[in-house]
């Protein structure tokens, strides 16, 4: 083994180790990935992760000015560029990124537009007052930060598993409505604390959200994990195993924005207990399994 071959597994497991550090769930549904598969998600989700940390009030709690802040978004930007293009990073992060990047066909059609998500985070912050995005802001942030994300990792799936070029429209538009699905559900968890600690309402464009406002959203989100689910058998069985139990518990997660008052969602994040978390992901992994059996 080559030193950039150990350092590129060191890297992977700096990946790994940012994960669990941040998403029991996430991490969860990852070991349900196929080796091929399952270091280079954690490697995109890394990069992403860390990437939110910087614009989400890190640099802010280290006592860092809104210049120190911007700053250390570009660097990091800037970085991920140049390890794209030359396949190496003193990051162990980015450098995990990259290696995935350059193996699957991710360029920067898709990294550019997440970071210019993460910038629009950061303009919020400078603001220093609540942030209200427009139905057009909306769409145009939900594409960067999360969108793309998904065609992120449908590359990985894909890159040793082809599709015909009308398998992958439908992938890519199902990945695209999985990624949106997945981060409105997450601005209806987050109402608290992006409103009262970062000063952004990504999902009321007037005022506070109200329980009409929440129950249009909660419509939306079921017609996007509707879209995404048709997508899904297309997916290799293991990306399958892995996609159908994320979908599974972010719709029981919508399912309890749904009945949750409103002035609830603005004082807590709603939550799926550690035991009713496992049984949705091992049933979902079971029916899928079995599914993929007979197919």
């Amino acid at each position: 083994m080559t030193a950039l071959d150990t350092y590129t597994r060191a890297s992977q497991r700096a990946a790994k180790a940012v994960i669990a550090g941040y998403s029991t769930s996430f991490g969860t549904a990852t070991t349900l990935l196929g080796p091929s598969h399952r270091a280079h998600i954690r490697n995109v989700y890394a990069l992403v992760r860390i990437a939110d940390e910087i614009v989400d009030g890190l640099p802010a709690e280290a006592g860092l000015s809104p210049e120190d802040e911007s700053a250390m978004l570009e660097g990091f930007i800037a970085e991920t560029h140049r390890a794209l293009a030359r396949g190496l990073s003193s990051d162990l992060v980015i450098h995990a990124f990259a290696h995935t990047a350059r193996i699957t066909g991710i360029d920067r059609d898709l990294v550019d537009p997440f970071f210019a998500s993460m910038r629009t985070d950061l303009q919020a912050n400078a603001d220093r007052s609540v942030r209200r995005f427009t139905c057009q802001e909306h769409a145009e942030y939900v594409y960067g930060s999360a969108e793309v994300v998904g065609l992120m990792c449908l590359r990985v799936f894909l890159h040793d598993n082809p599709r015909t070029p009308d398998q992958t429209v439908l992938l890519e538009r199902g990945a695209r409505s999985l990624g949106a699905a997945f981060q409105n559900i997450n601005f209806l968890r987050d109402l608290a604390d992006d409103h009262a600690r970062l000063g952004r309402s990504y999902l009321a464009s007037d005022g506070a959200l109200d329980a009409v406002g929440r129950d249009e959203w909660v419509d939306t989100i079921r017609r996007q994990l509707a879209e995404a689910r048709e997508a899904i058998p297309l997916l290799p069985l293991d990306a399958r195993v892995a996609v159908d139990a994320a979908t599974a518990l972010f719709t029981a997660l919508n399912d309890e924005i749904a009945v949750s008052p409103v002035d609830r969602l603005y004082r807590e994040r709603v939550r799926i207990s550690d035991p009713a978390k496992a049984r949705l992901l091992v049933r979902s992994a079971l029916t899928t399994v079995g599914k993929g059996r007979r197919r």
